[in-house]
Parts: structure tokens; C-alpha cells; sequence
């Protein structure tokens, strides 16, 4: 067994400008010096000074192939020419123009061409923010105030929004129950209580970290419409990453609403409401005043973002992009099976599209078909048990150039080739080797 402190001291010698900056960052910033919770890692995460494709450096110009991609914003990999030329010249025109424009329209009707239930569309800030809208314009249409959510569905931060676990949080009128229990969704349904009903596309939790049975969403429109309730599909994920209309487009489903983000505001921030027209009537201020909602955005649609969507869009809606990240993945996962198997540890990276994710621990299925939770018990694949395990995995990886989310989730995009994969397994391969030296993950030979 060798000492894990070992490891840490090697990356603090590799990393001594990230460390340096680092120290004056936990001075500002509460999350242990990070800007987000997924960034916060010990000693720290590399600090970035340039990207380009599927590559980042960090200030001591240690090179990383990657899997954050903006935590999933970038399926066109970093910098792509198209999107760095129109933010270029839209730059010197103008970034906020506090008026209306043709790129708003322009970049809209790309969004409508590619996902048809946008009848009408709300740009926002971020995907927080449309979810947040459309909690609001749900309880106005339906006169009801409460609200319905899956299990560990991720909808952002706002109190209607994040898990009711969190100290903080008010939720006098949010109830949550069980993902795929289908008896449960119409029984409290049949209560004729609730305004809307939000899933996340894919499952919990990044577009499926924890799956979801496309069999229940099917079943999901015809109750809410049953009973009155509007239904929100959030495709903040998975929106333009897994085809050009969406996760809703693969399994045949129409939501209601659908909030939208990352990767159709071409790496900028962007959270965009979509849906049937009438919902959106009280936001028409020549509608029914008693009915009518305010919303204001000063950053809506503005130029320097919308040009950015526009060229994104235009590659999105061919496809291409989305076949050439899923195969990448594809590819992923069955390399890291093989890998595990090989090794003799328990576990398997399983995950829908361009999106892998790592589960390490005893499974209940040999996994020919990558799609499926490699365990019965869906809560054993987010156990925070587990962090400590996948947070060493990721110091490894790092240690090799191999830069992922939270240890345990890689995002692929379309300029992932064969060969940034293999090189990636490789590391991923020497980081469990390291580890089962290190006594911190074990085989079960």
C-alpha cells in the first residue's frame, strides 16, 4: 500500500501556479475557493488560461484532454471557428444593445425549425431562470400554485427548483416523488392540485446519471393532461446535445414547456422557455391585465450571445455534431468496460448519447447494453459514500491529462477522436492501477 498523500504532493509540484492562485481564490470565494460545487476538489482543480478542440492548459502549461466542456455547454468543443468568428465581429457592432434586433429573431426561428413545439420561446440568463419562468406562467394559466418533481431531477437553485434537502430551501408547495413509478405520478396527479410537473430528459441529474424509463415519459402527457397539469420537459442538458429536437424528438414525446441552455447558446450563457402559444399569453401585455406577468431580462437574447447561437445552430440542426459525440462516447464506454473487467473492479460506465457516466461498486447487470443503470437500486449510482473514491479518480486523472466531471462523468463532444479516447483509457487504466496501489480502491479477485 503506498501513501495516498503521494499523489498530492506530485500534483502540487505540477500545479504550483494553479496552487498559487488557488490560495488568493479561497480568500474570495466560499466553496473552498471555487465558483461552482462540482469545481471544488482537494487540493484544487487546474487553473485555465487557454482551450482550443477538446484540449485546455492550465497556467504551469500542463495540457488536459476534456470532459467538462462546460459542464456540457460545448458540444462543438472549444472554440469552434464558426462561433469564434461571429462573436468577433458581433463584438465590434455591439454586446447589448437594450433594444430589439434581428439576430434574436433570427437565432429564434433556428430554435423553432429544429424543436416544432416552440410555438413561442422566453430567452433568459440561464436555464435556472427559464425553469423559474415557467413555474410562474404555470400557476398563472392553471390558477394552482403547487408543484410536482422527480427525485434528484436537477432544475437549478431557486426554491421550486433544487432538492428539498438543501437547509434554506422554502418548498411549502413543491412535493416530490420517485422517478418511473407511475402509480405514484397519477395518484398525485388525481389531486387536481398541481400546476406543473417537471422531469429532466434522460433522468436524473445531467441528462440521465440516474436513468429514467422512456416507457414512463410516454405515459406522462396523457395523465397531466388528464388532470390539468402543464408539463415541463427540461432539455437545459440535453437540448440540441442528443439530436436536433431534443431527447423528446428520440422517444416521441411533446412536453408542454421545454427550458433549453448550454449548447444552443454556443458555449455564452443562455436559458430559453419554449412551448404551446398559450401559455405564454400573459406575458402579452395586450392580453388580460389581471393575468399579466412582468418579466424583464437585461441580458434576453442579447447580440453577442444570439450571434453565437445562430452559428452554433446552423451545425446542431445537421445532426452531424450529435452523431459524432454519441459514437465518441460509444467508444468510451466500452473501452472503460473492457478496462474494469480486465482489472477486476467492480463497476461500469453506462450513460444515452454524448454523455458517459462511471459508476464503481457491485453490479447487477453485465452491461452489453451501455444504456441501462448497471444496478437495480438507482440511488447506489449518486451514494455520496461514493465521492471520496470518484474525487481520488479525478486528482489521478488530472495527474495524467485527463480533465473529467467530478470524477466520475466524461461529456463528449463532435472533435473527440479514437485516438483522444484511447489515450484517455490509458489514463484512466494507470489511475485505477495507482489506486489499487495506493489502497484506495480495491478489486474484488
Amino acid at each position: 500500500m503506498h501513501d495516498e498523500s503521494e499523489l498530492n504532493k506530485q500534483y502540487q509540484e505540477k500545479t504550483p501556479q494553479s496552487a498559487k492562485w488557488h490560495k488568493r481564490a479561497k480568500k474570495l470565494f466560499p466553496a473552498e475557493g471555487a465558483t461552482h460545487f462540482a469545481r471544488v476538489l482537494r487540493p484544487h482543480r487546474p487553473y485555465i488560461k487557454k482551450a482550443d478542440g477538446v484540449k485546455k492548459w492550465d497556467l504551469d502549461g500542463n495540457e488536459y484532454i476534456d470532459y467538462v466542456l462546460g459542464h456540457g455547454a460545448l458540444l462543438l468543443g472549444h472554440n469552434h471557428p464558426d462561433i469564434v468568428k461571429a462573436v468577433q465581429e458581433q463584438v465590434s457592432k455591439g454586446v447589448l444593445y437594450g433594444e430589439n434586433h434581428p439576430l434574436e429573431v433570427e437565432w429564434a426561428e433556428l430554435i423553432q425549425e429544429m424543436m416544432p413545439i416552440a410555438e413561442r420561446m422566453l430567452f433568459c440568463a440561464c436555464g435556472n431562470e427559464a425553469n423559474m419562468m415557467a413555474v410562474r406562467l404555470a400557476r398563472v394559466i392553471t390558477g394552482r400554485k403547487k408543484i410536482l418533481r422527480l427525485e434528484k431531477h436537477y432544475h437549478g437553485w431557486a426554491d421550486e427548483l433544487a432538492s428539498p434537502a438543501e437547509p434554506g430551501v422554502g418548498q411549502d408547495n413543491v412535493v416530490v416523488i420517485p422517478q418511473n413509478d407511475l402509480e405514484k405520478l397519477e395518484r398525485e396527479l388525481a389531486k387536481e392540485e398541481y400546476a406543473l410537473l417537471l422531469t429532466e430528459a434522460g433522468g436524473a441529474f445531467l441528462g440521465g446519471r440516474t436513468p429514467i424509463d422512456p416507457d414512463y415519459v410516454r405515459k406522462i402527457p396523457a395523465l397531466t393532461q388528464k388532470y390539468g397539469t402543464l408539463w415541463l420537459l427540461d432539455e437545459v442538458v440535453s437540448g440540441f446535445r442528443t439530436a436536433p429536437g431534443g431527447w423528446q424528438s428520440i422517444i416521441g414525446v411533446q412536453p408542454d414547456l421545454t427550458t433549453l441552455g448550454k449548447c444552443i447558446g454556443g458555449g455564452l450563457n443562455v436559458g430559453v422557455l419554449v412551448g404551446r402559444a398559450d401559455i405564454f399569453e400573459p406575458l402579452n401585455p395586450g392580453g388580460n391585465f389581471s393575468r399579466q406577468v412582468m418579466q424583464g431580462g437585461t441580458w434576453n437574447a442579447n447580440p453577442l450571445t444570439a450571434s453565437a447561437g445562430i452559428a452554433a445552430g446552423k451545425l446542431l440542426k445537421t445532426g452531424e455534431p450529435q452523431r459524432k459525440a454519441a459514437e465518441a462516447a460509444d467508444l468510451l464506454r466500452k473501452e472503460g468496460n473492457l478496462i474494469l473487467k480486465q482489472k477486476g473492479i467492480s463497476g461500469a460506465f453506462y450513460g444515452d448519447s454524448s454523455i458517459a457516466f462511471l459508476y464503481l461498486g457491485p453490479v447487477d447487470y453485465d452491461l452489453t447494453d451501455s444504456l441501462r443503470s448497471p444496478v437495480k437500486d438507482l440511488a447506489k449510482l449518486t451514494s455520496p459514500e461514493k465521492a471520496t473514491i470518484y474525487n481520488r479518480l479525478l486528482l489521478h486523472l488530472l495527474q495524467r491529462g485527463v480533465a473529467n466531471l467530478i470524477g466520475s462523468i466524461f461529456i463528449l463532444s463532435n472533435l473527440h477522436t479514437d485516438v483522444h479516447i484511447h489515450k484517455t483509457m490509458q489514463a484512466f487504466s494507470d489511475s485505477l492501477e495507482g489506486m489499487l496501489k495506493e489502497g484506495s480502491l480495491k478489486n474484488n479477485r
